[in-house]
């Protein structure tokens, strides 16, 4: 096991959508490595049943639980406005949380929820924490792609928000993780020499709660599917553990891994054009929560975080 080989103390990792699936797989594992972990989840209930049970089970108490809904901007805003009045550091920002839908449905921001989730929340999130993680160098951003990217030719820049036509929930959410690959590869350059790396992944078909809101044949076909030829979120979360913990892979940047491998990826994904294209939305998209993140609260965010600071 990678825990048994890679130590993470004195270091501090974020891990979204870690109540469960491989999100909690991955935030177990690294909490096992003695590395302090905070946990960003978006329902207080199960995210708090979720840091008790990595607790129990690692024998780490530097757990520490923040809830945000990445879809939206607000609340990436207030979270890492908290995590930097309480942390001085980050080593490792595992952007995990994705959702899929088979309706159309839009976030508080009105855009289209998964890509809001998916891609643009985990997007501006690194943007404000780049201060703190070029601190902390070197330090690793690990962007939770999938196969799925695979699926479709390009990203359709001129309907983000799916507007047109019928709403296919296989496009959008493959063309989420495409978004999220390429952005990967262009933070990766534009971050030369900064100290952070950062890398792809795919993390397989996982057997987790991902679909379970869809209805129909497509519940049924997604079900099917994960019982047959899906594999335990534990093994899901390896890659993702490997990419923020391993010496093997310092210093490795701009990459995509699947089963702890570097891999290629479609002529799509490696459209230098589409990235920056991708960029320039994404920055219009997040501007005007990005000025107001520069500026000063006038109340204090509500946000549940238990005090539990890393022991030192």
């Amino acid at each position: 096991m990678l825990e048994s080989s890679c130590r993470m103390e004195g270091k501090i990792s974020i891990v979204t959508g870690a109540n469960s699936g491989i999100g909690y797989q991955t935030a177990l594992g690294l909490a096992r490595m003695a590395g302090a972990v905070v946990m960003v989840c978006r329902n207080k209930e199960r995210a708090e049943r979720a840091r008790r049970e990595i607790i129990r089970l690692s024998g780490n108490r530097s757990i520490d639980l923040m809830i945000a809904d990445i879809s939206s901007q607000n609340d990436v805003i207030h979270l890492a406005r908290m995590y930097k009045e309480k942390y001085k550091r980050l080593d490792v920002l595992i952007n995990n949380a994705g959702i899929s839908v088979d309706k159309r449905q839009e976030s508080v921001d009105g855009y289209e929820l998964v890509f809001a989730t998916n891609y643009l929340g985990p997007y501006l999130l690194t943007n404000l924490l780049l201060d703190t993680l070029e601190t902390s160098a070197p330090s690793r951003i690990v962007n939770v792609s999938s196969f799925v990217h695979k699926m479709v030719q390009g990203i359709d820049f001129d309907d983000l928000d799916r507007r047109r036509g019928r709403f296919s929930a296989m496009q959008v959410y493959s063309e989420s993780k495409l978004a999220m690959l390429m952005y990967s590869y262009e933070l990766a350059k534009r971050l030369e020499g900064t100290g952070i790396s950062v890398n792809a992944l795919n993390p397989g078909l996982v057997n987790t709660n991902l679909g379970n809101s869809y209805a129909g044949f497509m519940k049924v076909n997604a079900l099917v599917m994960k019982t047959l030829f899906g594999i335990s979120a534990e093994k899901g979360a390896r890659t993702s553990i490997y990419l923020a913990s391993s010496p093997e892979v310092a210093g490795v940047t701009g990459k995509y891994f699947e089963k702890c491998r570097e891999k290629e990826t479609t002529k799509a994904s490696y459209n230098t054009r589409d990235w920056e294209k991708l960029w320039e939305i994404s920055e219009a998209m997040t501007e005007k929560a990005r000025e107001r993140a520069v500026q000063k609260p006038k109340i204090q965010p509500i946000i549940a975080m238990p005090d539990t600071s890393p022991h030192t």
